[in-house]
């Protein structure tokens, strides 16, 4: 009776999953952590040159895991059953941050505010506007993304933040959106519609602690840079004078 042969990629993918049990992703290629998440459900076949193709198409390796399915479908030798170790672990670790900032106070625990709102927003090509709801206590509520697209003052509505801040029954609010190009530098807009949210908010005793824009592995805090006290400032004169 003939043997079976073992697939060739059989020594190549138990090699590499050894690796990863043994050190994590210490010395792995962004290309080898994509065939990896790869092989997850692909029996039998060698993933490499699909791993390749994906990296050079979306450029980086967070650029394959932000990529959607229909994207990620048009490169040779990734499927749609194959592409679910890649969507899966970016869903994972979109719950993993999220859950461990919820119940926490972020005011306490910035790094980790910074770790999920980067790892949420770095790669998206359009802006997202998101809202983080907290309670008396400065202890996240929920999460959510309100708007998306080109964000301006006339595109961001104060009565749709304030309408879920009050449905959160929410005490105070962080408000973060991303730049695609990268710069987190504040734009006249985004100056203009966080001064709106913050008197929107303190006319319906809400507190706004910050506004975070996120660039390419950096970040712009208004309230960091004076702008929320300056705008509560604003507001107090203009209603006590």
């Amino acid at each position: 009776m003939e043997t079976k042969k073992p697939h060739k990629g059989t020594g190549h993918r138990q090699r590499l999953r050894e690796r990863f049990l043994a050190s994590g992703l210490v010395g792995f290629h962004d290309y080898e952590v994509i065939e990896l998440l790869l092989l997850l459900a692909t029996p039998r076949k060698d993933c490499k040159d699909a791993a390749k193709a994906a990296l050079k198409r979306f450029k980086t390796l967070q650029g394959v895991l932000e990529a959607s399915p229909e994207e990620l479908v048009e490169v040779k030798g990734i499927g749609p059953v194959n592409l679910l170790g890649v969507k899966l672990i970016k869903a994972v670790s979109d719950r993993y941050l999220k859950k461990k900032l919820i119940s926490r106070d972020p005011l306490n625990n910035s790094r980790e505010l910074f770790d999920y709102l980067y790892h949420s927003m770095r790669d998206k090509d359009r802006e997202r506007f998101k809202v983080i709801f907290l309670d008396a206590k400065n202890k996240v509520i929920s999460v959510e993304t309100l708007f998306k697209g080109t964000l301006t003052a006339s595109s961001v509505y104060p009565r749709e933040v304030v309408r879920a801040a009050l449905n959160h029954q929410s005490a105070a609010l962080i408000f973060a959106h991303n730049h695609p190009s990268g710069d987190p530098e504040p734009s006249p807009d985004d100056v203009s519609i966080t001064r709106h949210l913050v008197f929107a908010c303190k006319l319906m005793g809400i507190t706004v602690h910050e506004h975070i824009v996120i660039g390419d592995n950096r970040y712009f805090s208004f309230a960091d840079h004076g702008y929320i006290a300056q705008m509560n400032g604003e507001y107090d004169t203009r209603n006590f004078k």
